[in-house]
């Protein structure tokens, strides 16, 4: 060895680890020991979370009480009202309020009674039929008649027609007119009224 170098220092003893009387001998596997101070931390996250689920557990089965009475109070009927029943307001008429009875009006008689057919003639000339008809106002106001006539051969068969009318005719008044075809018919046809109508008259 070299006089340049000074002598190394003497190596120093250890402390050892002292195991306490009656405890188990650690594992050399075994992890290290946690500081306390993260072990309280631990503890603290685990009551926190362990807590917030409580509550959330204890909510939701408030709402669902809630709900689940909610639902029953709407199934439920209406409680009856225990209100004394009262009849029902019975509205007296006044001696003035009394609507006037109309009285009944007898019904107009049938216009076919006001109109007849006196003469059917054949123009023997031209061939063309008429028809002379005679009308009565049967009703209880002047009327305006409206009267059609259709000329039948033998067989029934329409084969020509005529129309008159009387305006303002006054009750039990009477009007004679002349229904007149105008086709040429056959010997032998007939007159037949087929249209017959009264209404009021608005002549005075």
């Amino acid at each position: 060895m070299s006089d340049n170098f000074p002598p190394p220092p003497p190596e120093q003893p250890q402390p050892e680890h002292r195991v306490p009387v009656g405890a188990p001998h650690p594992s050399p596997w075994a992890a290290p020991p946690v500081p306390p101070g993260k072990q309280r931390t631990g503890v603290v996250v685990t009551l926190a979370v362990g807590g917030g689920l409580v509550v959330a557990g204890a909510m939701v089965t408030t709402v669902y009480l809630l709900l689940d009475s909610v639902s029953e109070a709407m199934e439920r009927p209406p409680a009856r009202s225990k209100a004394p029943y009262s009849a029902p307001y019975e509205y007296e008429e006044e001696p003035g309020d009394e609507e006037p009875v109309e009285e009944p009006v007898a019904p107009e008689p049938d216009v076919k009674r006001d109109v007849t057919i006196t003469a059917c003639t054949r123009d023997p000339r031209i061939g063309w039929q008429s028809a002379d008809v005679t009308v009565v106002n049967g009703s209880s106001s002047p009327a305006d008649y409206y009267i059609g006539v259709e000329f039948l051969d033998r067989d029934g068969a329409t084969v020509s027609e005529g129309v008159t009318g009387v305006v303002g005719l006054a009750p039990g008044k009477t009007s004679r007119k002349k229904v007149q075809g105008l086709d040429e018919v056959p010997q032998g046809t007939t007159c037949r009224i087929n249209d017959l109508s009264r209404t009021p008259s608005s002549e005075e």
